[in-house]
């Protein structure tokens, strides 16, 4: 796929799917590993704002601040900590799942019904677990709205990695162990570059779902179609991806 390339955010004009030359395959994958967030749904299901809409608002009554200082110490926080939940924990010990109530009571009703995703994940052999930094309500109605909750056999979430979120080594092994998962049989869908490093140095199988424009909602590093050698595949349309690139492997 070339050289990472941090001009190029999203993939060009008519691509849909990338594949490195020495990409990892499907053929003896047997469990199937989803993010949820910006990876299930598109960003103009407009569930991840919301999500970062409340996060500022807890830090804003949380510390008494106006809207603009929260938000600069929540992306504080998010950079120095990988989730603003680690650093609320790390250093005020406030309530994990308080936070994450709070942080959840979204408005879903911009959730489409997504058949297409739904048939292409049903037709997927093997198991399929969702591994999200969120919460399992959050992943669980999420994944209800979109009609595929029922093709999931579980949902492992912050909560259950010790609110130790992705990228960290910890997160994914408790993940492995709880749910007994080969790695080197295993594939993850993943939004963000950055989460697919260990995943991939423990043998499974990376594909990069970016968005297929540009979501002003995120920052320019959260969406970039990377191309590294960590990340096997590249796709800005999932059910397509899974249609088009994985069946045919399945079937060969």
């Amino acid at each position: 796929m070339g050289p990472p390339s941090p001009d190029r955010p999203l993939l060009l004009p008519g691509e849909s799917h990338l594949t490195a030359p020495e990409a990892r395959g499907f053929s003896g994958v047997d469990t199937w590993v989803f993010d949820l967030d910006n990876t299930l749904y598109p960003h103009d299901a407009r569930v991840w704002p919301q999500v970062d809409e409340r996060i500022t608002l807890y830090v804003m009554n949380l510390f008494g601040l106006d809207g603009i200082s929260a938000r600069a110490l929540q992306k504080y926080f998010y950079h120095r900590y990988g989730t603003t939940l680690r650093a609320l924990m790390a250093e005020w010990k406030i309530d994990p799942y308080d936070f994450l109530d709070f942080a959840h009571d979204i408005d879903h009703s911009s959730i489409a019904l997504d058949p297409g995703l739904g048939l292409a994940i049903e037709s997927l052999p093997g198991r399929k677990l969702i591994l999200t930094n969120g919460s399992r309500r959050h992943a669980e109605n999420v994944a209800k709205k979109l009609g595929i909750l029922d093709h999931f056999e579980d949902v492992f979430d912050i909560a259950a990695a010790d609110f130790v979120p992705k990228p960290e080594r910890s997160a994914y092994e408790k993940f492995l162990d709880r749910h007994g998962v080969d790695p080197t049989r295993s594939a993850l869908f993943e939004d963000m570059a950055k989460n697919l490093v260990v995943p991939h140095d423990l043998g499974m199988a990376t594909v990069l779902v970016v968005p297929r424009t540009i979501d002003p909602f995120r920052e320019s590093f959260e969406q970039e179609a990377v191309r590294a050698p960590h990340i096997d595949h590249i796709t800005n349309d999932l059910a397509g991806f899974l249609t088009d690139r994985v069946a045919p492997a399945l079937a060969a």
